[in-house]
């Protein structure tokens, strides 16, 4: 080895024995405690400082490894305060600055130890100390709760305030991370009052001024937690405690059915009140947005009466005041709604209830048809009655406007004989007291319409909106009639008949009679689209014995024939 070398290496063995590299020969006393901190977490948000309290982990041995001491095997860790003297001054220094989850290897000299009396039968005199630490848990009496935001929701009507009961997710941690308890492990949220005592106080404190939907982190120091005591065998004595809640949702049991109006129709000629049927399609959500019921889901809306308790309270009440077509979100608290124990597995029990609702149609078993003229002819003075023969036009459509029917789709107007239940009763009696050309709109109720069974493309139940215009109208006769004299029927009818002076009435000679009656005005066939049909079932109806010729026999005036049922029932 050359000089040079040999002389870098002395400078080298100098150079560790001075810093006391193991193995390399003693390095002399200490003069103070010698810190080696070996991890350090890349987040640290508070540093022990004099007069924390803190909780921590040891292992204590001697320079060979001999263990005198262990907080691990007495299965507790040691809490107390730092820098104030109650530790030996080494262990004072070497805990000071540290951060939770930080380990560090502290050797403390006798003079910063146990000195040259040491503990009897444990630590013998002058002995030199090595403990391995690891920080769990720092805090102050001078803390307040750490409350650090996570997420809120955009909409926020509403914060919990003292006295609301409260539905939550939670993940308890101590402050090193370690978890103690956890709501989701139990698939149920944790479900209490608030500022009423129920919680330990930092929970108290903590909960209010969140909103529904909200996450946010809580510590909790130990005296606003489970102090000196701790809880079980979970929470230490002198724990913080570190709680990731997300807010479910929360009532006041003052709480009424909360609205928000979120489509209004202009205008709203009526509102639904106590006794009206209510036909709405809805979703009904938790107030964390799971959705737990849709009558969407089923392509049915949902049929009932309201203010008569056919459904729970919330929507009885929420319900009232709407228009048709309206669309409004009616947010239930469980008291008026399936309380404390829920419905089924989709509903929790104590949870607040959505629903967004949009209101198709409803009516009132007293409504009449609803007429709106939207055109009436100027000069009109002939009007439509019972047993007009009337043609019109007409498009029928839900109250939603979902198109059902309309007699533009064929090639004619429609046609019918009002007053012979070949319309529903609604539309009937809306096509009465119309002139030619007029046109109308016809809301009509369900019992009015097809009622609670509907009709084939109809949905039970269902208001109906027809838009009409009368085409043409003939004046109709009374019911059971096919043909009306205007006066009175000439003398001697069989005679003027009887038009060859035969003593006999065949099927052409009726019809040409009748035809000529109604040609010079002086009578009308029931209106149809067929009068030879009408003037054909005439004669049927005087023929009564189907021999093809009346007879003076068998002519008979339709009054004359009724008067003589009178009789005969007499």
């Amino acid at each position: 080895m050359d000089p040079g070398s040999f002389l870098l290496l002395l400078l080298l063995l100098l150079l560790l024995s001075i810093l006391g590299a193991p193995g390399l020969g003693d390095p002399g006393p200490l003069e103070d405690v010698v810190i080696d901190r070996y991890y350090i977490p890349k987040i640290c948000l508070r540093e022990a400082q004099m007069g924390d309290f803190i909780r921590y982990h040891y292992n204590g041995t001697f320079k060979d490894g001999k263990k005198f001491d262990s907080s691990y095997d007495r299965g507790a860790t040691v809490a107390g305060v730092v820098g104030v003297g109650r530790l030996i001054t080494g262990m004072d220094r070497g805990l000071q600055g540290m951060c939770v989850n930080e380990r560090r290897h502290l050797i403390v000299p006798p003079h910063l130890g146990y000195g040259s009396i040491g503990v009897a039968g444990l630590i013998p005199p002058d002995a030199t100390l090595y403990f391995d630490v690891v920080m769990l848990d720092i805090w102050n009496k001078k803390d307040k709760l750490q409350i650090t935001p996570l997420s809120r929701p955009p909409h926020c009507n509403r914060t919990v305030e003292s006295s609301d009961f409260v539905r939550y997710h939670y993940n308890g941690t101590l402050l090193d991370g370690t978890p103690f308890d956890s709501s989701y492990s139990k698939n149920s949220t944790y479900d209490t009052y608030v500022g009423t005592g129920w919680l330990i106080k930092g929970m108290d404190q903590g909960l209010l001024g969140m909103c529904a939907g909200e996450k946010r982190s809580i510590i909790i120091p130990p005296f606003l937690a489970y102090g000196e005591k701790g809880y079980g065998s979970v929470i230490p004595p002198q724990a913080s405690l570190v709680f990731s809640v997300l807010l479910v949702d929360f009532h006041n049991p003052k709480d009424g059915v909360s609205l928000e109006h979120l489509e209004v129709p202009e205008p709203c000629k009526r509102r639904a009140v106590s006794g009206d049927f209510v036909r709405y399609h809805y979703n009904g959500t938790l107030m964390d947005g799971t959705l737990f019921d849709s009558s969407y889901s089923r392509n049915h809306t949902y049929n009932t009466y309201i203010g008569k308790g056919y459904i729970i309270p919330g929507m009885d009440q929420g319900l009232q005041g709407v228009c048709m077509g309206e669309r409004r979100r009616v947010v239930i608290p469980p008291h008026l709604a399936y309380g404390e124990n829920g419905a089924g597995d989709r509903i929790p029990g104590s949870a607040v209830l959505v629903f967004d609702v949009h209101v198709i149609d409803f009516h009132n078993p007293e409504d009449p048809v609803e007429m709106e003229t939207l055109y009436r002819p100027e000069g009109c003075n002939l009007t439509t009655g019972h047993r007009d023969f009337i043609r019109y036009h007409y498009n029928c459509s839900l109250m939603d406007g979902t198109k059902l029917f309309s007699s533009h789709d064929y090639e004619k107007p429609q046609e019918v004989t009002l007053g012979t239940n070949k319309v529903i009763e609604g539309l009937n009696r809306g096509l009465l007291g119309m002139c030619a050309g007029e046109r109308r709109v016809l809301i009509v109720p369900p019992h009015l319409g097809h009622g609670e069974s509907g009709a084939r493309g109809v949905p039970g139940s269902a208001v109906l909106r027809f838009e009409v215009e009368l085409i043409s109208m003939e004046e109709g006769v009374p019911e059971g009639y096919l043909f009306i004299w205007h006066g009175e029927p000439p003398d001697g009818l069989y005679e003027h008949m009887d038009l060859n002076k035969d003593g006999e009435i065949p099927a052409e000679e009726f019809s040409t009679f009748i035809k000529t009656q109604v040609a010079e005005g002086k009578g009308r066939l029931m209106p149809s689209s067929d009068p030879d049909k009408v003037i054909a079932d005439m004669f049927r109806n005087q023929d009564r014995n189907q021999d093809g010729r009346i007879t003076p026999e068998e002519l008979k005036l339709k009054a004359d024939e009724d008067q003589e049922k009178i009789h005969e029932e007499l």
